[in-house]
């Protein structure tokens, strides 16, 4: 492996090497906002990725999650057709933070392993996904410790005059897998702008590959809304307004119903709504001299129906978090070389959680205690500095956080706290071309979920645990980055030491219906070491090639095994041609075959035994435009393969067509 990874290293830089004397300008540069501070890709000291809004059309992709797939650095994993969990540095859960326009999504029941809280984020609204990997606890708060996933939503822009603009779009899949539609209306003028949209969307059981068949039950409903407000008060001034609602209704549990004796298992339904005001602001004072400030109140809710064959009883357990954040951030020009980003944040959080036992034949009600425990409170509190260094062809970014937490849970306080701090340098070789090495520290404070779960997740069932510390990763890479006219590379090799991970260890010789109970404890150590690729090349203004790949090695030095649900190699290469009235492409996806397995994955159902089988798939997309219209098609797993993502609980989808059409007034 090592051997082609440095095969692949040395073509790469060899075409590097070409393609810096080519004078057209065809590939755009791209930027991030990995550091709290826009700036170029190129010149940014960590591994970034970001997926546009042409992108995201391009591959028609279903949902938020599955958008990811194909992404450098990046694994989705999912237990269900409604969820999908985004492996980071082959991190995935709590272990990896979700943020959308700059406001965080996990919350104090976010669980550790996949969870399917990223796809309660409607695609169709999405503008664009940034990710930083390896980096993020210090730029961003706990959960960081793969990395960071921001959304940024669709934004109305300004416009001299009073104009209105809105698009119409409709998707359909073969075989009723798939009917969507969303309407867009924006208003804007020189000091206002509004858009409000609306999907709807109803998703069939899901047809596997060549053997696999339809996975039933695994088809569910969904809609959304969203609509933003921006208001420039005046020429320092911009006040920003947004609401976000998504639900979901009657999202099956596959592999419950498939593999353990469940009738039913269902999320319904499933529900978040975010509204915030943001406030962003300059001024004349170079300390002062961009200010932001967020207020949110989120809702996330989750209500799962169940009933095992044969039990006399069925059960509802129903979840609310509502969530209140507070931020605030300053833009310092300290001097000509040297900037800062200064500020604070404060979220909220309050549980509700309840659980009902319904008998079969009586229809008699058992109140019983949640999943968590009802009216549980965590509040999180942090305070930043990041500071970005420029002296001539080197770049310097330095940043430390303190984080505060005081969790009520049960009879117990807890009072869990952590200081982390990053250092990177970057050393631009030519305009083309950088190096860099960075070092960051990250963490993820124990929450809500970890200690006070009681009930079945999973294939376990767990019991609470009080007294955990945050866990703690030590993340050090080295990269190259190259951005010419015609190519555009990134490569880098890492390696991520964790300590005080939180582990599910089992209780012997207890057993609740016929589970094995499981309690955390921080009570292990492991590693991660691996490399990652993305490359663009534009061989012609009609051609563009696109590959990339990921490998990653993590080992339970606790244990002397490997670390569970560590993704196999994987990646995707696709060929992009471009013609005047047609754009047109063929994408190959892969993954080699993950049988280098933990002890907790030869006990997982939804992996295989002996291992998850390697597969390769092929799709194709092609889209043109007439009369206003955008029309875009193509067929999905052309060969029909049958494929599983290491880890998941469903099969991936088989050979399938797909159409849409946007119509943009």
């Amino acid at each position: 492996m090592m051997k082609s990874v440095a095969v692949l290293f040395l073509v790469v830089l060899s075409g590097a090497a070409i393609a810096q004397n080519d004078s057209s300008v065809l590939l755009k540069e791209v930027m991030v906002t990995a550091t709290k501070n826009k700036q170029l890709s190129l010149l940014s000291p960590y591994s970034v990725s970001k997926l546009s809004t042409q992108q995201i059309q391009q591959f028609q992709t279903r949902t938020s999650p599955e958008a990811l797939t194909g992404t450098a650095g990046l694994f989705v994993q999912k237990t269900n057709h409604g969820g999908g969990s985004p492996f980071v540095r082959s991190l995935t859960g709590n272990q990896n933070l979700l943020m959308i326009d700059g406001i965080r999504l996990n919350n104090a029941t976010y669980r550790y392993g996949p969870n399917q809280y990223f796809n309660t984020i409607d695609l169709f609204a999405v503008a664009s996904i940034e990710v930083a990997r390896g980096t993020g606890s210090v730029q961003y708060g706990s959960d960081a410790m793969g990395g960071v996933i921001q959304v940024f939503t669709k934004d109305p822009g300004f416009s001299p005059k009073s104009s209105w603009s809105g698009n119409i779009i409709g998707r359909i899949l073969g075989n009723d897998a798939e009917y969507s539609g969303r309407g867009e209306l924006v208003y804007s003028n020189a000091k206002t702008a509004f858009q409000i949209g609306y999907t709807a969307r109803k998703f069939g059981d899901l047809p596997g590959g060549d053997t696999a068949g339809i996975q039933q039950p695994s088809g569910y409903k969904e809609n959304a809304l969203d609509a933003k407000f921006k208001w420039q008060l005046n020429s320092q001034w911009l006040l920003t307004a947004a609401y976000q609602q998504m639900q979901q209704n009657n999202v099956p549990l596959y592999h419950r119903v498939a593999l353990e004796n469940f009738g039913y298992y269902s999320f319904d339904p499933q529900k978040r709504s975010l509204s915030y005001l943001k406030v962003d602001g300059k001024t004349q004072n170079p300390i002062l001299s961009k200010l932001s400030f967020t207020v949110s109140s989120q809702v996330n809710s989750e209500r799962r129906n169940y009933w095992r064959n044969g039990n006399a009883n069925r059960f509802i357990e129903e979840d609310q978090v509502k969530t209140i954040g507070l931020t605030g951030d300053i833009f310092s020009l300290v001097n000509p070389n040297w900037t800062a980003n200064t500020g604070v944040e404060f979220y909220s959080d309050k549980v509700n959680s309840s659980k009902q036992q319904i008998a079969i034949t009586s229809g008699a009600i058992t109140n019983q205690r949640g999943l968590y425990p009802n009216g549980a409170t965590m509040q999180n509190f942090s305070l930043y500095s990041l500071h970005h260094f420029q002296f001539g062809k080197l770049n310097a970014e330095a940043g430390v956080r303190y984080n505060t937490l005081q969790i009520n849970v049960d009879s117990a306080l807890v009072k869990p706290s952590s200081l982390v701090f990053n250092a990177a340098l970057l050393y631009q070789i030519d305009p083309t071309q950088s190096v860099y090495a960075s070092y960051s520290t990250g963490y993820r404070a124990p929450n809500i979920d970890d200690m006070g779960t009681l009930g079945l997740v999973d294939f376990r069932y767990e019991v609470p645990a009080y007294g955990l510390k945050p866990e703690k990763t030590y993340n050090t890479e080295i990269g190259y980055k190259m951005a010419s006219k015609k190519l555009q590379l990134s490569m880098a090799l890492y390696y991520m030491h964790l300590t005080n991970i939180i582990n599910r260890v089992q209780v012997q010789g207890q057993q609740i219906g016929g589970y094995n109970v499981y309690i955390k404890e921080n009570n292990q150590e492991s590693f991660i070491k691996g490399f990652e690729y993305d490359l663009q090349v534009q061989v012609s203004k009609k051609i563009l090639i696109n590959s990339n790949g990921a490998y990653s090695f993590g080992q339970n030095t606790s244990r002397a095994e490997p670390m569970r649900r560590i993704p196999p190699f994987n990646g995707r290469t696709f060929i992009q041609f471009t013609q005047p009235t047609i754009q047109y492409s063929v994408e190959y996806i892969y993954a080699a075959t993950q049988n280098r397995l933990a002890q907790g994955d030869k006990d997982d159902n939804r992996i295989p035994k002996g291992g998850t089988p390697g597969f390769g798939l092929f799709n194709f997309h092609a889209s043109t435009k007439y009369w206003g219209v955008a029309f875009r098609t193509g067929i999905m797993n052309i060969l029909n393969t049958d494929y599983r993502m290491h880890g998941s609980g469903i099969n991936g989808m088989g050979r399938n067509l797909y159409i849409s059409a946007q119509f943009s007034f």
